[in-house]
């Protein structure tokens, strides 16, 4: 157990070095060994099979011969933020006093860089421990914008990560995220406010809007973080850097040929309009 002295001197220590807790990389205590393991099982075959609820994934680590009931791996699930694909309007746990804004995207043609961004969490495994991803996309071009790593699921990393892609990018006309709390928190919801940025928000069976960032999410954990087992938050940090550094000015998306994320951001390319 953390005294209350100690939170307080790692607070202290953040303000001196203009730092906030979700860039001091701890690892997550209170998981044993065993569910480390099954949650590293548990998220590569819900990259293969999306829409599996607790009940699918217990039969599946059955079939395997793992001893991991349903009750342990919807807690398990829940914990790394695995909702599957075919429940309803929540992809994440809502917060009951938070507002929910409407979805704004419905029939839109999305054919230009800015016009829509996009945001989602996942779940990044390491050898003793894990850690949360945010990822801020730009829906058209599919170009990483900014990306923050956190130990907790605190709203704090997500709003640092929308407040540099904003400082670096500008703003877009529309943010589009799903119903999660980090999502609806004050600080999330204030910064797209103060930027006069419209807020939609993902309703009932609208999860396939999250299509593009679930595929960053497969690509990056089967090319970077299933390959490198990393021990500390630093080198799981430097690895990810790394690869969507790739990921944006090398890797040519499918959805524009042999253009980058980056050549598309950039509006190096004549527009392929695409409807939400």
């Amino acid at each position: 157990m953390v005294s209350k002295d100690h939170k307080l001197s790692v607070r202290r220590q953040c303000a001196l070095l203009t730092l906030t807790r979700s860039n001091l990389y701890y690892q997550p205590m209170g998981e044993s060994a065993e569910n480390l393991r099954f949650m590293e099982l548990i998220d590569k075959q819900f990259l293969e099979t999306p829409w599996y609820g607790s009940r699918q994934m217990a039969r599946h680590m059955k079939r395997q011969s793992h001893k991991c009931g349903r009750h342990r791996i919807r807690r398990l699930m829940r914990l790394m933020r695995l909702v599957p694909i075919y429940q309803e309007s929540n992809t994440s746990k809502k917060h009951p006093q938070h507002k929910i804004w409407p979805y704004l995207l419905r029939n839109m043609v999305i054919d230009r860089p800015n016009q829509v961004w996009c945001a989602d969490i996942t779940y990044i495994p390491m050898r003793r421990g894990f850690l949360y991803l945010v990822a801020i996309m730009d829906w058209y071009s599919r170009k990483v914008l900014a990306w923050r790593l956190s130990n907790t699921l605190e709203a704090d990393f997500c709003a640092e990560a929308l407040k540099e892609a904003i400082a670096k990018y500008g703003k877009p006309e529309i943010f589009n995220t799903d119903q999660g709390s980090q999502f609806t928190s004050g600080d999330w919801i204030e910064a797209l406010s103060d930027a006069k940025i419209k807020i939609s928000m993902d309703g009932k069976g609208r999860w396939i809007d999250n299509r593009m960032i679930e595929r960053l999410w497969r690509s990056l954990k089967y090319e970077c973080v299933y390959l490198h087992a990393f021990e500390r938050g630093s080198e799981a940090k430097a690895g990810i850097r790394k690869w969507i550094a790739y990921y944006n000015t090398e890797r040519p998306h499918s959805t524009h040929g042999i253009l980058t994320p980056d050549e598309v951001h950039a509006n190096k390319t004549e527009p392929t309009r695409m409807a939400a």
